[in-house]
Formats: structure tokens, sequence, C-alpha cells
């Protein structure tokens, strides 16, 4: 029953549910999609600025401290996870649409996620506060790695990505992120003070721009491309992935020697995937019909993840 209510009560798993099923039926569509970007550019300008203004410099300098845990959990993310994403694109490739295949190397270059990898951390009764740097180390360094990982590695299947891009991820996500850390000081206290507004707001900026890539897809012919064939291949290659990731990340923390505490921080900072990231850097880096296909594999695994980790957090606490 426990289990059920931490379900039912993630409302950014009902918010990015309700934002890919209100583009199944009213996608943003002709004179409307220039307004909808410039939206959509505003929302991920705010997430950034938001990610500079609550992340501490003393926090990361402080979680360095215990480096073979954060170092474990950096390699996990950005190297296991991004090999495990290449091998499944490379194995799908042919057998579904090429910009799905290619969303799985997508999405194996993100970076975990934030805050629901601290939450269920705190759940399980783990590292709650390596889980927090961890993340917050990960999250600013995939400002710059993962566009950069996912260029090098994307170029071998056919996507380039071009130095316009890059000028974009500067605009859009390095400089309000430098923004929120000089301000940091004066705004943070009223970020804290505001959370609950401030996290329906990031929440909501986060769904804005998976309605709108995902708008693009259907407005494109996403399902009209895309067989129940396809989708179950798409599941079972996130069940794959999620099985890779979660047992390799509990099983490399034994094989390392981690206390359980730390080996719950490896296991939900290593295995979940940030669509905080992913969402705006697709809307940055493709068209939004590309940026919407892109997305399915991080949409199919995000939202398994989540569901996931909740019986699981419950059953490591109870270890």
């Amino acid at each position: 029953m426990r289990t059920i209510r931490l379900i039912l009560s993630d409302k950014f798993i009902w918010l990015l549910t309700i934002a890919v099923t209100l583009a199944t039926f009213l996608p943003v569509s002709g004179a409307a999609v220039p307004y909808a970007n410039f939206a959509v550019s505003a929302a991920i300008f705010w997430i950034f600025l938001l990610h500079g203004i609550r992340l501490e410099r003393k926090e990361v300098v402080e979680g360095f401290r215990n480096w073979r845990l954060q170092s474990t959990i950096f390699g996990f993310v950005f190297g296991a996870m991004t090999v495990a994403g290449l091998a499944l694109s490379l194995v799908l490739d042919g057998h579904i649409t090429s910009m799905i295949a290619i969303g799985f190397l997508y999405l194996g270059c993100l970076p975990s996620t934030v805050q629901s990898a601290a939450s269920y951390t705190l759940i399980a009764k783990g590292n709650v506060g390596a889980s927090v740097v961890a993340a917050a180390a990960v999250n600013l360094s995939s400002i710059v790695l993962t566009p950069v990982l996912f260029a090098l590695l994307a170029s071998s299947v056919g996507i380039i990505i071009t130095g316009s891009s890059f000028l974009k991820i500067v605009t859009m996500l390095l400089l309000p992120f430098a923004i929120g850390q000089a301000i940091q000081s004066r705004a943070r206290p009223w970020i804290l003070r505001h959370r609950n507004l401030t996290g329906w707001a990031d929440r909501l900026a986060i769904s804005l721009a998976v309605y709108v890539a995902f708008s693009g897809a259907v407005v494109g012919g996403i399902w009209q491309q895309v067989s129940g064939k396809e989708l179950i291949l798409v599941g079972a290659a996130t069940a794959a992935l999620l099985t890779f990731a979660f047992g390799g990340a509990w099983s490399l923390g034994k094989w390392l020697g981690f206390g359980s505490g730390d080996r719950k921080a490896l296991l939900f900072g290593g295995a979940q995937k940030s669509i905080a990231v992913g969402a705006p850097l697709a809307a940055i880096l493709f068209p939004p019909d590309a940026a919407g296909m892109l997305l399915v594999p991080l949409l199919f695994y995000h939202l398994s993840s989540l569901t996931l980790s909740a019986p699981l957090a419950v059953r490591l606490a109870e270890e």
C-alpha cells in the first residue's frame, strides 16, 4: 500500500503523462508553433536559472571528499550507461524508427535525476548527502558533457551536431546557470522559502518542453510511422536497460565494497536518468518532430524508473 501511495503521489509522473496525452490529442501546430517554441526557450532558461540558484558550490566541494563514491557514480552515469545506450541504439537500428533508436544513445548520455534520486535514497535509508552532491555534480557536468558525448557517438550513426547547436547550449543552458550562480546569495533564500511554488514551476516548465517536442512528433506522424510492434521493442529495450542500470549499479557497489548507505546512493544516483536535462537539451539540438522521436525512450525509461524506484526503496529500507 505504501508503494502504491508513493507512485500515485509523484505529481511529476502525472504531469508527464498529461503532457504526452495532450500532445497526442491536441498537439501544437500551425501558427501556434513559433509561440510555443518561444515559450519552451523561456522555460529552458528558467529551468537552468533555477539549477544555478539551487546548487550551492560548497555542497559539491564537501561531497567530493567521498571521492571514491562520487567518481563511481560519475563513471557509471557517463560511462557504463552511455555504452549501454549506444549498444541498444545499434541493435535496434533497422528494427524501429531510426530517431527513436538513437534516442537510446541520447538516454545513455544523460545525467541522473536530482530530486528523485535523493528522495528515493532517503526512503531507502541510504546516504542522502552523497546522493544530493553526486546528482548535483553530474548534472552540472552534463551541461557540457552530455552534448559532447552525444555529438561524438551520434556521428557514428549519421547524426551531426553543428557549432550553432553548441552556441544555443551556451546561451540557453550555461548562461542562465551562470546567472543563477551569480545571484545565488540573494535569490536562494527566496527560492528555498517558496520551494513548493518554484518546484511546481520547474516541473511545469519541463512538462511544457515535453509537450511541445512530442507535439512535433505527433504532427510529423509518429503514430502513423511507429507500429505497435516497434513500441513493444522499445518497451523491451527499456526493460533491458533498467535491468542493467539497477542491477549493475547495485552489483558494482557490492563489488567495490561500499557500505549499505553508499550502495543505495549509487543505485538511485546511477540508474535514474534526468528528463529535466533531456527534454530541454533535445529541444535545443533538434526541431520538434525529431526531438519528440528522440524523447520516446527517455519517456519510457523515466516513467518506468520512477515506478520501479518506489517499491525498491521501500524494500531496501526494511533490510
